[in-house]
């Protein structure tokens, strides 16, 4: 039997045991968060004391290497204690990366200079004691040795190349082309990168043949160090050769898939060479119909017997009108509209028209040319009209022409029938005195542009060559009627000079043949002076002299112009400086020729749409400054 106060503790035990338990539970909640504020208060202390401590200074390394020009430039460019310098604060490295960095530069430096051809190179490093500021002065001492040099290269062609012969010899040409002319050769000097770049130009005339899916199944470069040579052997699968099949075009909404296809070129079955599809490209580009193409075909050697070749355009606007307001030393300031139809009243042609107004020149004229056919010829139809007021006369032209043209890249033929008709009014006579000349001619005219320039917009190096003749009859109110011809020539050269110079020289010569006592239109004449011909004259004014001392057009002329440019400042590189010397004049009368002479200096800007030229000119005759200027290149 249980006593009273043993009764009263059996009682009391599970409110005991439920209340220990509540007390255990909440002495571990508040050790629990005892920690957690201890561990928070810790990490506190310790981002406080990482905040208030500095950073550890950075490690600045100067690199020094002494070795020739063109392996110091390679050095200082690669080496990772190069880069070093370039890391950010953020990521500078600590002492014993420097260090790692430092101990590891000799073989570095000898894997550099082998991809040069130096097999045999001896690097050593010094380390200077430490600065003040706490840099470091590393220097790379290197002793290159004897270079590597190629003792043979091997080509193995494979594929239909090996075995193909086409007409003319073409392919074979192409076997014996393919090892000329690279990166590497006999004798050179074998280094990495010309290596890459030897295999990329065999590949690269492979495709541009014709060969598009041409490969490299084996490459190989044996180096024997202590012989100092290399032995190159390549093997290049050429694949098939891929022909031209049918012309797939999309873009088209107005003009015809025709006009497209004459473009071409080429027919089915023709070799798809580089050079065929970059012409092709060009010929539509210059059509002045389509304002993007895209000239491609899919590499797929189970259709290289017949290859779809795709045509991507996008069309110009059928209209578009331009507003201009420009000036020129030559005519002073003018308004220029442009109005261009690409196809009227739903014909296969465009009509341009174009009026310019200026205080001394006025201009319209009015053309329609057929979209390019086969061959990319057009027929044209035009007519204008223009007036020219000099120092001492007005000539107004009005010409109606019909004729044919083609454009290429590099050759523009125009050959047309022409009936011209000039008045000429004297400035300084009265109209009772002197009445003008009117004088009429029809002709037979047939002109050349003949380009093989680096550039048409901006040529550095190249030729241009600008041909015309004529052969007509002219009638006059002042002379007899007759025959006559007329011949004239352009000729403008580009030429490197080395070091950033730049040549340029121009020669330009014109006759018309004729009796003396006939009289031909003052537009078929010749006069000089101005941008485009002797500067620091006035435009048109080195010309003969009538009987009243005014300035007419001359039966002669010869002009010269040498120039000399080179960029103002390496930072903008598209501005030059230019020096000149201009020389000419047009004449009645050969044994009358004393060239009139000009020079100065001027400012070329190399600007996407053409150079603007500003030019300050001397006089040799008037002792006069003449300045020019003007914007693009006239052939």
């Amino acid at each position: 039997m249980l006593t009273l106060r043993a009764r009263a503790a059996a009682a009391l035990s599970p409110w005991r045991r439920w209340l220990g338990a509540c007390v255990l539970a909440a002495c571990s909640v508040l050790s629990a968060c005892a920690s957690i504020v201890g561990a928070t208060d810790g990490r506190s202390s310790q981002v406080m004391a990482g905040a208030a401590s500095s950073p550890a200074p950075r490690t600045v390394i100067r690199l020094v290497v002494q070795a020739p020009a063109a392996l110091r430039a390679v050095l200082e460019k690669h080496l990772d204690l190069a880069r070093l310098a370039q890391l950010p604060d953020d990521d500078a490295l600590g002492s014993g990366e420097v260090q790692r960095l430092i101990a590891a530069t000799p073989a570095q430096a000898r894997d550099l200079l082998q991809t040069e051809g130096h097999f045999d190179a001896q690097v050593s490093v010094q380390r200077a004691p430490d600065a003040a500021d706490g840099s470091i002065t590393v220097t790379v001492l290197v002793d290159p040795g004897p270079v590597t040099q190629v003792h043979a290269v091997t080509l193995l062609i494979e594929g239909s190349l090996a075995t193909a012969d086409e007409p003319g010899g073409v392919s074979t040409a192409l076997r014996r082309s393919l090892g000329a002319n690279t990166a590497l050769r006999k004798g050179s000097v074998f280094r990495q990168a010309d290596w890459a770049d030897t295999k990329q130009q065999v590949l690269a005339r492979l495709r541009s043949a014709g060969y598009a899916a041409a490969r490299l199944p084996s490459a190989r470069a044996d180096v024997d160090t202590e012989a100092r040579s290399a032995v190159l052997s390549l093997t290049v699968d050429s694949g098939p050769l891929f022909r031209a099949g049918g012309v797939q075009i999309t873009g088209l909404q107005h003009q015809d898939e025709a006009t497209v296809r004459h473009l071409a070129g080429f027919d089915v079955g023709e070799a798809l060479t580089e050079s065929r599809l970059q012409a092709y490209q060009d010929r539509l580009q210059k059509s002045r119909l389509f304002q993007s193409v895209t000239v491609t075909f899919e590499p797929d050697p189970a259709l290289a017997a017949a290859t779809p070749v795709r045509v991507r355009l996008t069309e110009l606007p059928l209209q578009q009108a331009t507003v201009g307001v420009g000036v020129n030393a030559n005519t002073g300031p003018r308004v220029t509209l442009e109005h261009t139809h690409r196809r009227p009243f739903d014909w296969p042609v465009i009509a341009y028209d174009k009026l310019e107004w200026g205080a001394k020149s006025q201009l319209w004229s009015g053309d329609f040319q057929t979209h390019p056919g086969a061959g990319g010829y057009r027929s044209l139809m035009g007519a204008q009209f223009d007036r020219t007021v000099s120092t001492s006369d007005t000539v107004l032209n009005q010409r109606l022409r019909a004729g044919r043209t083609q454009d290429t890249p590099e050759l523009e033929r125009l050959y047309f029938l022409e009936w011209l008709r000039s008045r000429q009014d004297d400035l300084a006579a009265s109209s009772a005195a002197t009445p003008p000349v009117v004088a009429t001619a029809v002709s037979a005219n047939y002109h050349l542009v003949w380009r093989r320039l680096d550039s048409v917009l901006l040529p550095t190096r190249g030729f241009a060559l600008n041909l015309q003749g004529s052969l007509g009859q002219a009638s006059s109110n002042t002379g007899d009627n007759g025959p006559y011809s007329r011949l004239y020539a352009r000729l403008t050269g580009y030429l490197p000079l080395g070091s950033q110079w730049f040549g340029q020289a121009r020669l330009e010569a014109g006759q018309v043949v004729k009796r003396a006592t006939v009289v031909v239109p003052d537009a078929l004449g010749f006069r000089a002076g101005g941008d485009e011909s002797v500067r620091a004259y006035a435009y048109r004014s080195l010309a003969p002299l009538d009987a009243a001392g005014a300035t007419v057009s001359g039966t002669s002329l010869l002009t010269s112009s040498i120039e000399v440019a080179h960029p103002i400042s390496s930072d903008l590189p598209s501005v030059w400086g230019a020096l000149f010397v201009d020389a000419g004049r047009a004449v009645d009368h050969w044994a009358d020729y004393k060239p009139a002479v000009g020079y100065g200096l001027g400012v070329r800007w190399r600007s996407p749409i053409g150079p603007l030229r500003v030019d300050l000119a001397r006089a040799s005759e008037t002792h006069k400054l003449r300045l020019h200027l003007s914007v693009g290149m006239s052939f």
